[in-house]
Protein backbone atom coordinates (compact mmCIF):
# COMPACT_ATOMS: atom_id res chain seq x y z
CA UNK A 1 0.00 0.00 0.00
CA UNK A 2 1.14 3.52 -0.75
CA UNK A 3 1.62 5.74 2.29
CA UNK A 4 -0.54 8.89 2.33
CA UNK A 5 1.21 11.90 0.87
CA UNK A 6 1.71 14.66 3.42
CA UNK A 7 -0.69 17.52 2.64
CA UNK A 8 2.08 20.11 2.59
CA UNK A 9 3.59 18.23 -0.34
CA UNK A 10 0.40 18.44 -2.42
CA UNK A 11 -0.63 21.42 -4.54
CA UNK A 12 -4.22 22.64 -4.50
CA UNK A 13 -4.76 21.18 -7.96
CA UNK A 14 -3.42 17.77 -6.84
CA UNK A 15 -5.70 17.73 -3.78
CA UNK A 16 -8.68 18.70 -5.94
CA UNK A 17 -7.88 15.96 -8.44
CA UNK A 18 -7.67 13.28 -5.73
CA UNK A 19 -10.80 14.67 -4.11
CA UNK A 20 -12.78 14.45 -7.35
CA UNK A 21 -11.48 10.94 -8.01
CA UNK A 22 -12.27 9.42 -4.61
CA UNK A 23 -14.46 11.54 -2.29
CA UNK A 24 -18.25 11.59 -2.72
CA UNK A 25 -19.35 14.77 -0.92
CA UNK A 26 -22.68 15.44 0.78
CA UNK A 27 -25.03 17.89 -0.97
CA UNK A 28 -22.68 18.33 -3.94
CA UNK A 29 -23.08 18.24 -7.73
CA UNK A 30 -20.09 16.06 -8.57
CA UNK A 31 -20.13 16.91 -12.25
CA UNK A 32 -19.75 20.54 -11.28
CA UNK A 33 -17.17 19.63 -8.64
CA UNK A 34 -14.99 17.89 -11.23
CA UNK A 35 -15.01 21.05 -13.33
CA UNK A 36 -14.50 23.65 -10.62
CA UNK A 37 -12.54 21.72 -8.01
CA UNK A 38 -13.33 21.68 -4.30
CA UNK A 39 -12.43 24.56 -2.02
CA UNK A 40 -9.67 23.13 0.18
CA UNK A 41 -9.75 24.35 3.80
CA UNK A 42 -6.47 23.67 5.56
CA UNK A 43 -6.54 25.39 8.97
CA UNK A 44 -8.67 27.49 11.29
CA UNK A 45 -8.42 29.75 14.33
CA UNK A 46 -10.99 31.74 16.31
CA UNK A 47 -13.62 32.80 13.72
CA UNK A 48 -11.43 32.39 10.63
CA UNK A 49 -10.48 29.58 8.26
CA UNK A 50 -7.74 29.48 5.62
CA UNK A 51 -7.78 27.71 2.28
CA UNK A 52 -4.92 25.93 0.52
CA UNK A 53 -4.03 29.13 -1.35
CA UNK A 54 -3.51 31.01 1.90
CA UNK A 55 -6.72 33.05 1.74
CA UNK A 56 -8.13 34.08 5.12
CA UNK A 57 -11.92 33.73 5.33
CA UNK A 58 -14.28 34.94 8.06
CA UNK A 59 -16.54 31.97 8.82
CA UNK A 60 -19.95 33.50 9.43
CA UNK A 61 -21.56 30.04 9.41
CA UNK A 62 -19.61 28.45 12.31
CA UNK A 63 -18.54 25.61 10.05
CA UNK A 64 -22.04 24.18 9.67
CA UNK A 65 -23.90 25.94 12.50
CA UNK A 66 -21.71 24.19 15.06
CA UNK A 67 -18.36 25.80 16.00
CA UNK A 68 -19.93 27.95 18.70
CA UNK A 69 -16.77 28.17 20.84
CA UNK A 70 -14.60 29.07 17.85
CA UNK A 71 -11.69 27.25 16.28
CA UNK A 72 -8.40 26.31 17.93
CA UNK A 73 -9.59 25.75 21.50
CA UNK A 74 -6.75 23.89 23.19
CA UNK A 75 -8.90 22.70 26.08
CA UNK A 76 -11.14 20.73 23.73
CA UNK A 77 -8.20 19.04 22.03
CA UNK A 78 -6.71 18.27 25.45
CA UNK A 79 -9.98 16.73 26.66
CA UNK A 80 -10.08 14.45 23.61
CA UNK A 81 -6.45 13.42 24.09
CA UNK A 82 -6.87 12.65 27.79
CA UNK A 83 -9.92 10.51 27.17
CA UNK A 84 -8.32 8.71 24.23
CA UNK A 85 -5.42 7.73 26.44
CA UNK A 86 -7.77 6.59 29.23
CA UNK A 87 -10.67 4.91 27.43
CA UNK A 88 -10.84 5.69 23.70
CA UNK A 89 -13.96 3.60 23.18
CA UNK A 90 -16.34 1.16 24.72
CA UNK A 91 -19.96 0.54 23.81
CA UNK A 92 -22.96 1.34 25.96
CA UNK A 93 -25.02 -1.68 24.92
CA UNK A 94 -26.17 -4.44 27.27
CA UNK A 95 -26.14 -2.61 30.62
CA UNK A 96 -22.68 -1.08 30.19
CA UNK A 97 -21.69 2.56 30.63
CA UNK A 98 -18.70 4.90 30.86
CA UNK A 99 -17.95 7.86 33.11
CA UNK A 100 -17.99 10.74 30.55
CA UNK A 101 -21.37 9.61 29.18
CA UNK A 102 -22.86 9.57 32.68
CA UNK A 103 -21.31 12.92 33.59
CA UNK A 104 -22.55 14.55 30.39
CA UNK A 105 -26.09 13.19 30.77
CA UNK A 106 -26.14 14.57 34.31
CA UNK A 107 -24.87 17.95 33.12
CA UNK A 108 -27.35 18.17 30.25
CA UNK A 109 -30.21 17.36 32.62
CA UNK A 110 -29.11 20.25 34.82
CA UNK A 111 -28.98 22.66 31.86
CA UNK A 112 -32.37 21.78 30.38
CA UNK A 113 -34.91 24.07 32.06
CA UNK A 114 -38.24 22.87 33.42
CA UNK A 115 -41.06 24.71 31.64
CA UNK A 116 -44.67 24.26 32.62
CA UNK A 117 -43.84 21.37 34.93
CA UNK A 118 -42.09 19.35 32.23
CA UNK A 119 -38.46 18.47 32.88
CA UNK A 120 -35.70 16.45 31.23
CA UNK A 121 -33.74 14.01 33.35
CA UNK A 122 -32.79 11.49 30.66
CA UNK A 123 -30.60 11.53 27.53
CA UNK A 124 -30.37 9.13 24.60
CA UNK A 125 -27.09 9.49 22.66
CA UNK A 126 -26.32 9.31 18.95
CA UNK A 127 -23.61 10.75 16.72
CA UNK A 128 -25.66 13.32 14.78
CA UNK A 129 -28.92 15.17 14.52
CA UNK A 130 -30.04 12.83 11.73
CA UNK A 131 -29.59 9.78 13.94
CA UNK A 132 -31.26 11.59 16.82
CA UNK A 133 -34.38 12.28 14.80
CA UNK A 134 -34.48 8.66 13.65
CA UNK A 135 -34.38 7.80 17.34
CA UNK A 136 -37.26 10.20 17.97
CA UNK A 137 -39.42 8.30 15.49
CA UNK A 138 -38.60 5.03 17.26
CA UNK A 139 -39.25 6.45 20.74
CA UNK A 140 -42.47 8.24 19.82
CA UNK A 141 -44.00 5.18 18.21
CA UNK A 142 -42.81 2.92 21.02
CA UNK A 143 -44.36 5.32 23.55
CA UNK A 144 -47.77 5.17 21.91
CA UNK A 145 -47.58 1.37 21.58
CA UNK A 146 -46.96 1.15 25.33
CA UNK A 147 -49.79 3.61 25.98
CA UNK A 148 -52.17 1.23 24.21
CA UNK A 149 -52.63 3.49 21.17
CA UNK A 150 -50.56 1.81 18.45
CA UNK A 151 -52.58 3.53 15.73
CA UNK A 152 -50.87 6.81 16.63
CA UNK A 153 -48.08 6.67 14.06
CA UNK A 154 -48.32 9.87 12.01
CA UNK A 155 -45.70 12.55 12.65
CA UNK A 156 -46.39 16.04 11.31
CA UNK A 157 -43.56 18.32 10.25
CA UNK A 158 -43.26 21.48 8.12
CA UNK A 159 -42.37 22.22 4.52
CA UNK A 160 -38.84 23.60 4.17
CA UNK A 161 -37.85 22.14 7.54
CA UNK A 162 -34.57 20.29 7.92
CA UNK A 163 -34.33 17.30 10.27
CA UNK A 164 -31.39 15.38 8.80
CA UNK A 165 -30.61 13.28 5.75
CA UNK A 166 -31.16 9.68 6.86
CA UNK A 167 -34.32 8.01 5.56
CA UNK A 168 -36.38 9.07 8.57
CA UNK A 169 -34.61 12.41 9.03
CA UNK A 170 -35.05 13.42 5.41
CA UNK A 171 -38.68 12.28 5.51
CA UNK A 172 -39.33 14.39 8.61
CA UNK A 173 -37.74 17.34 6.86
CA UNK A 174 -39.72 19.20 4.26
CA UNK A 175 -37.09 19.67 1.55
CA UNK A 176 -38.59 18.78 -1.84
CA UNK A 177 -35.17 18.20 -3.40
CA UNK A 178 -34.40 15.55 -0.79
CA UNK A 179 -37.81 13.91 -1.15
CA UNK A 180 -37.23 13.61 -4.89
CA UNK A 181 -34.38 11.18 -4.25
CA UNK A 182 -34.91 7.88 -2.42
CA UNK A 183 -38.70 7.52 -2.65
CA UNK A 184 -39.37 9.84 0.31
CA UNK A 185 -41.05 10.58 2.60
CA UNK A 186 -41.53 7.23 4.26
CA UNK A 187 -45.12 6.39 5.29
CA UNK A 188 -46.90 8.16 8.15
CA UNK A 189 -44.98 11.43 7.87
CA UNK A 190 -46.76 14.48 6.54
CA UNK A 191 -46.13 18.23 6.34
CA UNK A 192 -47.78 21.61 6.85
CA UNK A 193 -46.71 25.04 5.64
CA UNK A 194 -43.90 26.94 7.39
CA UNK A 195 -44.46 30.12 9.46
CA UNK A 196 -42.61 32.37 6.99
CA UNK A 197 -44.17 35.82 7.23
CA UNK A 198 -42.32 37.32 4.23
CA UNK A 199 -43.60 34.61 1.91
CA UNK A 200 -46.93 33.48 3.37
CA UNK A 201 -48.57 36.49 5.05
CA UNK A 202 -51.75 37.90 3.59
CA UNK A 203 -51.78 41.55 2.39
CA UNK A 204 -52.05 43.80 5.43
CA UNK A 205 -51.81 40.90 7.90
CA UNK A 206 -49.90 41.64 11.10
CA UNK A 207 -47.06 39.44 12.38
CA UNK A 208 -49.19 38.53 15.41
CA UNK A 209 -52.20 37.49 13.36
CA UNK A 210 -50.06 35.56 10.92
CA UNK A 211 -48.39 33.63 13.75
CA UNK A 212 -51.76 32.39 15.03
CA UNK A 213 -52.98 31.57 11.53
CA UNK A 214 -49.77 29.67 10.70
CA UNK A 215 -50.07 27.60 13.88
CA UNK A 216 -53.64 26.83 12.86
CA UNK A 217 -52.31 24.85 9.90
CA UNK A 218 -51.21 22.23 12.43
CA UNK A 219 -54.69 21.88 13.90
CA UNK A 220 -56.22 21.65 10.43
CA UNK A 221 -53.85 18.80 9.56
CA UNK A 222 -54.55 17.00 12.85
CA UNK A 223 -58.29 17.16 12.19
CA UNK A 224 -57.78 16.00 8.59
CA UNK A 225 -55.81 12.92 9.71
CA UNK A 226 -57.72 12.27 12.93
CA UNK A 227 -56.20 13.17 16.29
CA UNK A 228 -56.26 9.53 17.37
CA UNK A 229 -53.77 8.72 14.57
CA UNK A 230 -51.28 11.56 15.18
CA UNK A 231 -48.23 10.72 17.29
CA UNK A 232 -46.22 13.95 17.31
CA UNK A 233 -45.39 17.31 15.76
CA UNK A 234 -41.70 18.06 15.10
CA UNK A 235 -40.29 21.51 14.41
CA UNK A 236 -37.18 23.66 14.73
CA UNK A 237 -37.59 26.67 17.05
CA UNK A 238 -36.10 28.75 14.21
CA UNK A 239 -35.75 26.97 10.89
CA UNK A 240 -32.04 26.90 10.06
CA UNK A 241 -31.22 25.25 6.74
CA UNK A 242 -34.56 26.50 5.41
CA UNK A 243 -33.17 30.04 5.55
CA UNK A 244 -33.32 31.25 9.19
CA UNK A 245 -37.11 31.41 9.24
CA UNK A 246 -38.04 33.17 12.49
CA UNK A 247 -41.66 32.60 13.56
CA UNK A 248 -43.76 35.43 15.01
CA UNK A 249 -44.01 35.58 18.81
CA UNK A 250 -47.60 34.33 18.66
CA UNK A 251 -46.70 31.11 16.84
CA UNK A 252 -45.25 28.84 19.52
CA UNK A 253 -47.86 29.57 22.26
CA UNK A 254 -50.59 28.61 19.80
CA UNK A 255 -48.71 25.46 18.74
CA UNK A 256 -48.49 24.47 22.42
CA UNK A 257 -52.22 25.01 22.87
CA UNK A 258 -52.98 22.82 19.86
CA UNK A 259 -50.74 19.88 20.83
CA UNK A 260 -52.09 19.98 24.38
CA UNK A 261 -55.68 20.04 23.14
CA UNK A 262 -55.18 16.99 20.94
CA UNK A 263 -52.80 15.11 23.25
CA UNK A 264 -49.92 14.72 20.78
CA UNK A 265 -46.21 14.79 21.59
CA UNK A 266 -44.05 17.80 20.71
CA UNK A 267 -40.49 17.39 19.41
CA UNK A 268 -38.21 20.43 19.45
CA UNK A 269 -35.37 19.92 16.96
CA UNK A 270 -32.62 22.09 18.43
CA UNK A 271 -29.64 20.73 16.52
CA UNK A 272 -28.92 24.32 15.45
CA UNK A 273 -30.72 26.37 18.09
CA UNK A 274 -29.43 24.82 21.35
CA UNK A 275 -26.21 25.62 23.24
CA UNK A 276 -26.36 29.38 23.11
CA UNK A 277 -27.29 30.08 19.51
CA UNK A 278 -30.47 31.92 20.56
CA UNK A 279 -29.17 33.15 23.91
CA UNK A 280 -30.34 30.14 25.94
CA UNK A 281 -28.94 26.69 26.56
CA UNK A 282 -32.09 25.31 24.93
CA UNK A 283 -34.28 27.38 22.62
CA UNK A 284 -37.63 26.10 23.89
CA UNK A 285 -36.99 28.25 26.97
CA UNK A 286 -36.75 31.37 24.82
CA UNK A 287 -40.10 30.71 23.16
CA UNK A 288 -41.79 29.33 26.26
CA UNK A 289 -43.15 26.05 24.93
CA UNK A 290 -43.02 22.60 26.57
CA UNK A 291 -41.56 19.88 24.35
CA UNK A 292 -41.53 16.19 25.16
CA UNK A 293 -38.33 15.46 23.23
CA UNK A 294 -35.45 17.78 22.29
CA UNK A 295 -33.00 16.89 19.53
CA UNK A 296 -29.43 18.13 19.92
CA UNK A 297 -26.05 17.73 18.16
CA UNK A 298 -23.55 20.09 16.48
CA UNK A 299 -22.65 22.72 19.11
CA UNK A 300 -22.74 20.32 22.07
CA UNK A 301 -19.06 19.73 21.20
CA UNK A 302 -18.66 22.91 19.11
CA UNK A 303 -18.29 20.49 16.22
CA UNK A 304 -14.91 19.22 17.39
CA UNK A 305 -16.14 15.61 17.66
CA UNK A 306 -19.40 14.14 16.31
CA UNK A 307 -22.06 13.81 19.01
CA UNK A 308 -25.83 14.01 19.05
CA UNK A 309 -28.71 12.95 21.20
CA UNK A 310 -32.24 13.40 22.46
CA UNK A 311 -33.30 14.98 25.73
CA UNK A 312 -36.18 12.71 26.71
CA UNK A 313 -38.90 14.38 28.76
CA UNK A 314 -40.14 12.78 31.93
CA UNK A 315 -43.54 11.62 30.67
CA UNK A 316 -41.97 9.76 27.71
CA UNK A 317 -38.97 8.46 29.65
CA UNK A 318 -41.17 7.13 32.47
CA UNK A 319 -43.22 5.02 30.09
CA UNK A 320 -40.22 3.73 28.12
CA UNK A 321 -38.29 2.82 31.28
CA UNK A 322 -41.07 1.44 33.46
CA UNK A 323 -43.16 -0.35 30.84
CA UNK A 324 -40.98 -0.82 27.80
CA UNK A 325 -38.59 -3.61 28.69
CA UNK A 326 -35.60 -3.75 26.33
CA UNK A 327 -35.48 -0.80 23.90
CA UNK A 328 -34.24 -2.45 20.70
CA UNK A 329 -32.51 0.58 19.27
CA UNK A 330 -29.06 2.18 19.47
CA UNK A 331 -25.78 2.97 17.76
CA UNK A 332 -22.21 1.71 18.10
CA UNK A 333 -21.14 5.20 19.17
CA UNK A 334 -24.04 6.01 21.51
CA UNK A 335 -22.37 7.69 24.50
CA UNK A 336 -18.90 7.58 22.92
CA UNK A 337 -16.50 8.41 25.79
CA UNK A 338 -14.27 10.76 23.77
CA UNK A 339 -17.20 12.68 22.30
CA UNK A 340 -18.81 13.02 25.74
CA UNK A 341 -15.52 14.17 27.30
CA UNK A 342 -15.16 16.87 24.65
CA UNK A 343 -18.78 17.94 25.17
CA UNK A 344 -18.16 18.31 28.90
CA UNK A 345 -15.06 20.43 28.24
CA UNK A 346 -16.99 22.51 25.70
CA UNK A 347 -19.85 23.20 28.13
CA UNK A 348 -17.35 24.10 30.86
CA UNK A 349 -15.67 26.54 28.44
CA UNK A 350 -19.02 28.07 27.46
CA UNK A 351 -19.97 28.53 31.12
CA UNK A 352 -16.60 30.02 32.03
CA UNK A 353 -16.77 32.55 29.19
CA UNK A 354 -20.52 33.11 29.59
CA UNK A 355 -21.10 32.59 25.86
CA UNK A 356 -24.82 31.99 26.30
CA UNK A 357 -25.25 35.18 28.34
CA UNK A 358 -23.15 37.16 25.85
CA UNK A 359 -25.50 36.19 23.02
CA UNK A 360 -28.54 37.16 25.07
CA UNK A 361 -27.28 40.43 26.52
CA UNK A 362 -24.33 41.64 24.46
CA UNK A 363 -23.30 40.35 21.05
CA UNK A 364 -26.81 39.23 20.09
CA UNK A 365 -28.33 42.70 20.52
CA UNK A 366 -25.28 44.26 18.86
CA UNK A 367 -25.62 41.96 15.85
CA UNK A 368 -29.33 42.81 15.66
CA UNK A 369 -28.51 46.54 15.62
CA UNK A 370 -25.84 46.23 12.94
CA UNK A 371 -27.68 43.69 10.78
CA UNK A 372 -30.80 45.88 10.69
CA UNK A 373 -28.73 48.48 8.81
CA UNK A 374 -28.72 46.17 5.81
CA UNK A 375 -32.43 46.82 5.27
CA UNK A 376 -31.40 50.14 3.68
CA UNK A 377 -29.46 48.41 0.91
CA UNK A 378 -31.13 48.54 -2.54
CA UNK A 379 -31.11 44.74 -2.85
CA UNK A 380 -32.43 43.88 0.63
CA UNK A 381 -36.15 43.41 1.23
CA UNK A 382 -35.92 42.41 4.89
CA UNK A 383 -33.07 41.82 7.35
CA UNK A 384 -33.81 40.03 10.64
CA UNK A 385 -32.03 38.31 13.51
CA UNK A 386 -32.78 36.01 16.42
CA UNK A 387 -29.99 35.59 18.93
CA UNK A 388 -26.92 34.83 16.85
CA UNK A 389 -28.57 33.81 13.59
CA UNK A 390 -29.60 36.25 10.90
CA UNK A 391 -31.07 36.31 7.42
CA UNK A 392 -31.81 38.79 4.67
CA UNK A 393 -33.86 38.53 1.48
CA UNK A 394 -32.52 39.74 -1.86
CA UNK A 395 -35.30 41.46 -3.83
CA UNK A 396 -35.68 42.96 -7.27
CA UNK A 397 -37.96 45.77 -6.08
CA UNK A 398 -37.85 47.06 -2.48
CA UNK A 399 -41.11 48.98 -2.80
CA UNK A 400 -43.17 45.97 -3.85
CA UNK A 401 -40.90 43.29 -2.33
CA UNK A 402 -40.85 41.62 -5.75
CA UNK A 403 -38.41 38.71 -5.85
CA UNK A 404 -35.96 37.89 -8.62
CA UNK A 405 -36.75 35.05 -11.00
CA UNK A 406 -35.48 31.97 -9.09
CA UNK A 407 -33.80 30.74 -12.28
CA UNK A 408 -31.34 33.65 -12.02
CA UNK A 409 -29.94 32.29 -8.73
CA UNK A 410 -29.11 35.74 -7.40
CA UNK A 411 -28.34 34.23 -4.01
CA UNK A 412 -25.56 32.18 -5.57
CA UNK A 413 -24.24 35.30 -7.27
CA UNK A 414 -24.02 36.95 -3.85
CA UNK A 415 -22.45 33.81 -2.35
CA UNK A 416 -19.75 33.90 -5.04
CA UNK A 417 -18.90 37.49 -4.10
CA UNK A 418 -18.82 36.50 -0.42
CA UNK A 419 -16.17 33.85 -1.00
CA UNK A 420 -14.29 36.21 -3.29
CA UNK A 421 -14.14 38.78 -0.51
CA UNK A 422 -13.15 36.46 2.34
CA UNK A 423 -16.58 35.74 3.85
CA UNK A 424 -18.60 32.55 4.29
CA UNK A 425 -22.29 33.45 4.05
CA UNK A 426 -24.84 30.83 3.00
CA UNK A 427 -27.41 31.22 0.24
CA UNK A 428 -30.82 29.55 0.60
CA UNK A 429 -32.46 30.53 -2.64
CA UNK A 430 -32.29 34.34 -2.55
CA UNK A 431 -32.12 34.43 1.24
CA UNK A 432 -28.62 35.02 2.61
CA UNK A 433 -27.98 33.71 6.12
CA UNK A 434 -25.33 33.68 8.84
CA UNK A 435 -24.75 31.87 12.14
CA UNK A 436 -21.35 33.09 13.40
CA UNK A 437 -19.28 31.64 16.25
CA UNK A 438 -20.45 32.86 19.66
CA UNK A 439 -16.95 34.08 20.57
CA UNK A 440 -17.18 37.07 18.21
CA UNK A 441 -16.25 40.51 19.51
CA UNK A 442 -17.98 43.75 18.57
CA UNK A 443 -15.01 44.59 16.36
CA UNK A 444 -15.34 41.26 14.55
CA UNK A 445 -19.08 41.84 14.05
CA UNK A 446 -18.16 45.21 12.52
CA UNK A 447 -15.62 43.48 10.29
CA UNK A 448 -18.25 40.94 9.18
CA UNK A 449 -20.81 43.65 8.48
CA UNK A 450 -18.32 45.57 6.32
CA UNK A 451 -17.72 42.40 4.32
CA UNK A 452 -21.45 41.72 3.92
CA UNK A 453 -22.07 45.25 2.65
CA UNK A 454 -19.15 44.95 0.24
CA UNK A 455 -20.56 41.69 -1.12
CA UNK A 456 -24.05 43.13 -1.47
CA UNK A 457 -22.62 46.08 -3.38
CA UNK A 458 -20.71 43.73 -5.70
CA UNK A 459 -23.87 41.70 -6.25
CA UNK A 460 -25.81 44.86 -7.07
CA UNK A 461 -23.22 45.86 -9.65
CA UNK A 462 -23.39 42.43 -11.28
CA UNK A 463 -27.18 42.13 -11.43
CA UNK A 464 -27.38 45.63 -12.92
CA UNK A 465 -24.73 44.76 -15.50
CA UNK A 466 -26.69 41.63 -16.44
CA UNK A 467 -29.87 43.68 -16.86
CA UNK A 468 -31.73 41.91 -14.08
CA UNK A 469 -32.79 45.22 -12.50
CA UNK A 470 -34.92 47.88 -14.16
Amino acid sequence: MNAPIKPEHLSTREIQSLDSAHFIHPFTDHGDLATRGARVITKADNIYVWDSEGNKILDAMSGLWCVNAGYGRQELADAAHRQMMTLPFYNSFFQTTNVPAVQLATKLASLAPTVGGRSFQHVFYSSSGSESNDSNVRMVRRYWDLMGQPQRKVIISRHNAYHGSTMAGASLGGMSGMHAQGDLPIPNITHIEQPYFFENALPGESQADFGVRAAGWLEAKILEIGADKVAAFIAEPVQGAGGVIIPPDTYWPEIQRIVDKHGILLISDEVICAFGRLGHWFAYEKFGYRPDLVTFAKAVTSGYVPLGGVMVGDRVAKVLIEQGGEFNHGYTYSGHPVACAVALANIELMERENLVGRVKDDIGPYLAKRFAELADHPLVGVAETCGFVAGLVLVKDKATQQMFDPALSVGMVCRKHCFGNGLIMRAVGDRMIIAPPLVMTHAQIDEMMDLIKRCLDATLVEVRAKGWLA
